[in-house]
């Protein structure tokens, strides 16, 4: 009975082990276009990471825990949510940078567009398994908002960036502005081109992909644009996946939205080429600040769900961004 106790640890440890072989950052910094931010609650996105993934408040007492991997470079430890949390509720109240940067994000403060502070996110409100090991995502319900306004190593003015996240894709409305990536760092509206993030959902005001969607598309400032300009891309797909892989980069006069299945595949290229005509968008005018959940200017009436995501500096090419979808694909995320 001991032997067969030990195989099973030894088997688990292993098992575990495996997801520690390679992160998407150590891809991207092999790609020459290394993380400046790395945030995800469900596992390290580093090979050697062991610090904090993120913390949690209880709601009984407002005393707080940071969650880390169970081993370097893995998942999420659960078990000590779970633990901590036992018999009252706990929010999501810190989702930590991994790159050493800093750039953790927190609650976003009032904006613009909507007062605040915004709500946080219930700890416990998306479950989901990596590789058959229970962790947690972050829900975003509406006014729900991480941010940072004060990043470091953060794309600015017309520098080339990239970012990918790791979204729900069956979790989405038609409201302002589920984003992930880079906005202003005042918190408000501040004209075409100052932001450049991921969005991804189904709203139609600007920029529209196939059918009714949702979509991933990019948040620009002033528009959400789905390719050439604030107009329907027919190459943009609805998207049916549960788990997605949303991917936005930029450059001076290049831009590019890819997106994939986070399970299964590849990534297709939904649009690559020149940034929207109108005034504004060439060169861009980013300010570097990081939002989660919320538009630039706090627009906070959107819903989504996030469990990982990065911005890097420079521009990602094509093979990179293909190896971190391999990577995404081996960690194998399930409802």
């Amino acid at each position: 009975m001991a032997s067969s106790s030990f195989l099973r640890w030894a088997l688990g440890i292993f098992a575990l082990a495996q997801l520690a072989a390679a992160g998407p950052c150590d891809i991207y910094a092999e790609g020459d276009t290394p993380c400046v931010a790395a945030h995800s609650t469900t596992r390290a996105l580093f090979d050697a990471y062991l610090g904090p993934l993120y913390q949690v408040s209880r709601a009984s007492d407002s005393t707080t825990l940071d969650i880390t991997p169970v081993l370097l470079g893995s998942v999420a430890d659960s078990g000590a949510q779970d633990l901590f949390c036992k018999g009252t509720t706990c929010s999501i109240t810190i989702i930590y940078d991994q790159t050493g940067n800093g750039n953790h994000l927190t609650q976003a403060p009032a904006g613009g567009a909507a007062g605040g502070p915004d709500k946080l996110a219930d700890a416990a409100a998306a479950p989901v398994t990596l590789n058959g090991k229970k962790v947690y995502g972050v829900l975003s319900t509406p006014g729900t908002g991480y941010r940072n306004d004060e990043t470091v190593g953060v794309a600015t003015g017309d520098a080339a960036e990239g970012m990918y996240a790791v979204l729900d894709g069956t979790n989405y409305n038609n409201r302002c502005c589920f984003d992930y990536g880079n906005a202003e760092t005042n918190n408000d509206d501040n004209g075409a081109g100052h932001m450049e993030a991921i969005y991804f959902g189904s709203n139609a005001d600007y920029g529209t992909g196939a059918g009714s969607g949702p979509w991933i598309m990019a948040d620009l400032e002033n528009g959400l644009s789905a390719g050439p300009d604030f107009d329907n891309n027919p190459n943009s797909p609805s998207i049916t996946a549960r788990f997605v892989t949303a991917i936005v980069k930029g450059e001076p006069k290049q831009w590019a939205i890819r997106g994939g299945d986070a399970t299964t595949g590849g990534l297709s290229t939904y649009y690559s080429g020149a940034h929207p005509t109108e005034d504004g968008y060439s060169p861009e005018s980013k300010e570097g600040a990081i939002i989660l959940g919320i538009g630039g200017d706090n627009s906070n009436g959107a819903q989504g769900t996030f469990y990982e995501g990065v911005m890097t500096s420079g521009y990602p090419s094509d093979d990179t961004e293909n190896a971190v979808q391999a990577n995404i694909v081996a960690a194998k995320y399930a409802a």
